[in-house]
């Protein structure tokens, strides 16, 4: 089936769910505008999801998506966040807080039979996943109330995998990408391939429909993509400057600096690869740091050093996400960045 018929869109472009820097108002209106608009919900309360969720069934009647993380929450290690802590003390110290007076809690929680019982009332039509797919039960009842389910693949072999395991169309997600990489079959960054050479290799290797994501900004960037046999694509870094984006001021200003020219992947912020703008930190600890605790828990330290240093208009410790591609950041609406990109569709 043709993905704009799966998905219900009339366009083929997909909003990337961007925790952080967006709320139900960038998915409203990108959907509203033809596209398939994405909420973000991984680091949502069962309460604001709640939320989010009436708030787009009452301002759209277009199809939408909500993404959701597969990850298993680590068990918290005294040793490990202790040496964590340590690692960070000198910045601690720099700014006159204790290492020791902070949040031990990460705000990101995997799909879950509880979550899914808030959501399952509003019976989104597309629900996405990122770390691979949730438990065969929590997928039977996603696909129970007729949803149509994505994930993200980062490699051949993980395309493959989501595919036997019961998704109907994949996000080749390269390398190119901002945020959180999606890999979970391996740790191996070196598996990691840019979007052009993952593409073409995933559309080969699967029946279902594919979608090209990383560094697709422009409309020749989606052309491209189509071209390689994609039946889509998800853009996110783009709608990073759109109107309807919650992106920070200091965020905002960093990508449209020279320092955007600049991203790699970190697993500082997070405990995960993820693709950002290099700051300080980055640059002091490593871009990839053995010490950093798993995922979700190394946010827990770095929260009160970022809100420090953001109050000194200072990004030395903020994950500002965002891809390799920042030329389709545009101060516009969502509606007009999803037109123009759209542009790259007619000449296919």
């Amino acid at each position: 089936m043709n993905i704009r018929e799966l998905l219900g869109i009339e366009l083929p472009i997909i909003q990337a769910p961007m925790a952080g820097v967006q709320g139900s108002a960038l998915a409203i209106a990108v959907s509203e505008a033809g596209g398939l608009g994405s909420l973000p919900c991984a680091m949502l309360s069962v309460e604001t999801l709640a939320q989010e969720l009436t708030a787009i069934r009452k301002s759209t009647h277009k199809p939408f998506n909500v993404n959701f993380f597969c990850h298993t929450p680590p068990e918290a290690c005294v040793a490990v966040e202790s040496s964590w802590r340590r690692l960070l003390t000198p910045y601690f110290d720099e700014f006159g807080l204790d290492p020791n007076n902070t949040s031990n809690s990460a705000s990101r929680a995997p799909f879950s039979h509880e979550i899914a019982d808030i959501v399952e009332e509003f019976r989104p039509p597309v629900v996405s996943f990122h770390f691979g797919l949730p438990s065969q039960d929590l997928l039977e009842r996603v696909k129970g109330w007729g949803a149509t389910v994505l994930s993200s693949a980062t490699t051949i072999d993980e395309a493959i995998w989501l595919e036997r395991h019961g998704a109907d169309a994949v996000i080749a997600q390269g390398l190119e990408a901002g945020g959180h990489r999606g890999m979970f079959l391996s740790n191996d960054l070196s598996t990691q391939l840019g979007s052009f050479a993952l593409l073409p290799q995933i559309v080969q290797a699967v029946k279902i429909p594919v979608i090209a994501a990383g560094g697709i900004a422009s409309p020749t960037g989606v052309a491209a993509a189509l071209a390689l046999g994609a039946q889509a694509v998800q853009v996110g870094t783009a709608y990073l400057l759109t109107d309807e984006a919650t992106t920070s001021p200091l965020h905002r200003k960093a990508i449209k600096s020279e320092a955007s020219r600049h991203t790699a992947l970190t697993n500082l912020f997070s405990g995960r690869p993820a693709r950002g703008i290099v700051n300080r930190l980055m640059l002091d600890l490593g871009l990839i740091n053995e010490l950093a605790p798993p995922f979700p828990l190394a946010s827990a330290a770095i929260a009160p050093l970022r809100s420090a240093a953001e109050s000194r208009e200072d990004f030395s410790f903020s994950p500002l996400w965002c891809g390799q591609n920042t030329l389709g950041c545009l101060e516009i609406s969502a509606a007009e960045l999803t037109g123009w990109l759209s542009n790259g569709v007619s000449s296919q």
